[in-house]
């Protein structure tokens, strides 16, 4: 049947063939069939430090390069307000407390790379899909989902279990503890009791002593040795983890081996470009997933010489700046080996920026822009709305702005299906393939409702009423500030999730965020005749989604977050964990 048109030679055919044959790529990306994918996830920069979402101070000509050739998406959401839990959503399609990836305590994150908690082994990563479908697939730079569960090489929470056919990077995440010359911040306010209970400990004991040596107080020495031991024990049980935090938690590791403990901060960026770029070459053959996992822009803010003092904006801003410069050589290397037309390059950040991260007069943490909020506030969008920036040259239209709610979850389906694959049916899948809204072949994006938590409880919901375009969005807590209307916890460094650390709303603050994203001004029935009506349909909305609620164990318990000495990984012979392999090199 198609001989006769062949054959046909008039004039106005042969022009519309050559046409349609022009746009193949756009009308039918199915034709390059599993296209190569480089996911470039930044740590803890805030939408508001990028120059196309509106920051005209901080240099970002890479990242920007990647909205004007692709897609930039203005209401990207990540699942969770911290790294652990939104990149276990990322990697998963689902919410985190479907995997127990949240937390019903104030420990919301992995804390030790000895701890037993992290990515359950049944959850099914993209990665892993991808790895099944033919794909060569790399982690590179930040982790920070787990190690072991019961023994100090079972590396079953590793990226090699989860789909990985390379891993380097920090199994762990970048903290101040890692650089010897900063202050050190994990658990801060926690070791700071712990050295105070020491001290009082100690002083008793040695008070009890003179006593006793003076003949003012009547104690058998027997008693005053037991006093001792107690404390010495007290001493060595907290500070045989703390102590130590940069040799435990501050680790390289290549595949399931440790090349540096603890890590040499000042080549780090230099070794992530370098094997993210290695990667890229050695896999050009056939098709891959290079994740590339930024430990930039998290303090201690880890910048080379070359770009400090550049920016406006102190060490944040030439940590920032840095980044995009490692983003630009990503996207020469892709450009080098000739694979920009088939490959999909996205770049997000995993939640908004770090407010309360100071030291002194020094800002060490992101700017969210207009929206209210930050890290570890699971309702504010300050906290949770994020960059999101799609490019495949060809098929996505260039240039394009969506305003459409979208999440990190959503990555997860798109990549599976591009790849051949198949989403897993056997459970709640959260993320939906946003291919057709990003090539425009729909209008709205496929999510009604947005669940936003903080830990486990659920702050807020958003409703996306697509035949008006309203986005509603109403909070049930809200974390209180301090000092009061500060913007942030700065008397805490983080935000509660629950507890005396909230304020509970009944009725919910509503927000129309398409009129106002700031979140400025809250709506109730005398000023919204819709009030009641959305508040009952957002009210519907969650009680659907808790009966798709399962139990499930809780990764990040306070039993799984503790420092355990037989999980610990160690290039040694454990306690003598010292390695730098990189260096030998």
């Amino acid at each position: 049947a198609s001989f006769p048109l062949l054959c046909f030679r008039s004039p106005l055919v042969t022009p519309l063939i050559f046409a349609l044959l022009l746009q193949a790529p756009f009308t039918q990306p199915s034709t390059i069939t599993q296209p190569n994918f480089v996911l470039l996830l930044a740590d803890d920069l805030g939408i508001g430090d990028v120059g196309c979402y509106g920051n005209d101070t901080i240099r970002t000509p890479n990242i920007d390069g990647l909205a004007k050739e692709g897609v930039k998406l203005t209401q990207h959401i990540a699942a969770a307000p911290l790294c652990t839990p939104s990149r276990a959503a990322f990697l998963t399609g689902r919410y985190p407390l479907r995997s127990g990836m949240d937390a019903t305590n104030d420990y919301r994150v992995i804390f030790w790379n000895a701890g037993s908690g992290g990515l359950p082994p049944n959850e099914t990563t993209f990665a892993k899909i991808l790895q099944h479908q033919g794909y060569s697939t790399g982690l590179i730079g930040k982790w920070h989902l787990g190690v072991n569960c019961e023994s100090r090489n079972d590396h079953c929470h590793h990226p090699l279990k989860h789909g990985f056919d390379y891993f380097y990077g920090m199994p762990f995440t970048l903290i101040s503890d890692c650089q010897p010359t900063e202050t050190p911040e994990m658990d801060r306010a926690f070791r700071r009791k712990l050295w105070l209970s020491t001290q009082m400990i100690g002083l008793i004991t040695l008070t009890a002593v003179l006593g006793r040596m003076t003949g003012l107080i009547s104690v058998h020495w027997r008693t005053l040795a037991c006093l001792a031991g107690f404390s010495l024990l007290f001493f060595i049980s907290w500070f045989s983890s703390y102590g130590f935090v940069r040799y435990w938690n501050c680790i390289m590791m290549r595949n399931h081996g440790i090349t540096e403990q603890p890590m040499v901060t000042d080549r780090t960026t230099s070794l992530i470009l370098r094997e993210s770029i290695s990667f890229i070459e050695r896999n050009k053959h056939k098709p891959f997933l290079l994740f590339l996992s930024f430990l930039h822009s998290h303090t201690p803010l880890l910048t080379t010489e070359k770009f400090l003092g550049r920016s406006r904006h102190g060490l944040y801003g030439d940590n920032v700046e840095e980044m995009d410069w490692m983003v630009g050589q990503v996207l020469n290397a892709i450009d080098k080996e000739g694979l920009k037309e088939t490959t999909l390059v996205y770049f997000a950040s995993d939640h908004g920026g770090w407010l309360e991260r100071q030291e002194g007069e020094r800002q060490l943490g992101g700017w969210n822009g207009i929206y209210k909020g930050g890290k570890a506030m699971g309702g504010w969008e300050g906290g949770i709305r994020v960059p999101g920036i799609f490019r495949w040259p060809g098929v996505l239209p260039a240039g394009t702005v969506i305003d459409e709610p979208t999440s990190l979850m959503d990555i997860y389906p798109t990549v599976v299906h591009l790849a051949g694959g198949e989403v897993p049916q056997d459970r709640v899948m959260d993320g939906r393939d946003l291919l057709p809204l990003l090539r425009g072949a729909v209008e709205h994006s496929e999510h009604e409702f947005l669940f936003h938590y903080c830990g486990v409880h659920l702050h807020a919901v958003r409703w996306h009423q697509k035949d008006t375009g309203a986005v509603w969005k109403a909070h049930y807590m809200t974390p209180i500030f301090s000092p009061p209307g500060a913007g942030a916890c700065y008397d805490r460094g983080f935000c509660q999730c629950f507890g005396e650390g909230v304020t509970h709303h009944e009725p919910p603050l509503l927000f129309e965020l398409s009129q106002d994203p700031s979140e400025a001004k809250p709506l109730s029935a005398d000023t919204e005749p819709l009030f009641d009506t959305v508040i009952r349909k957002i009210g519907r909305a969650i009680e659907e989604h808790r009966r798709t609620l399962t139990p499930v164990p809780e990764q990040l318990s306070v039993s799984n977050v503790v420092w355990k000495p037989w999980l610990q990984p160690c290039c040694g012979t454990f306690p003598f964990c010292w390695c730098d392999k990189e260096g030998d090199n």
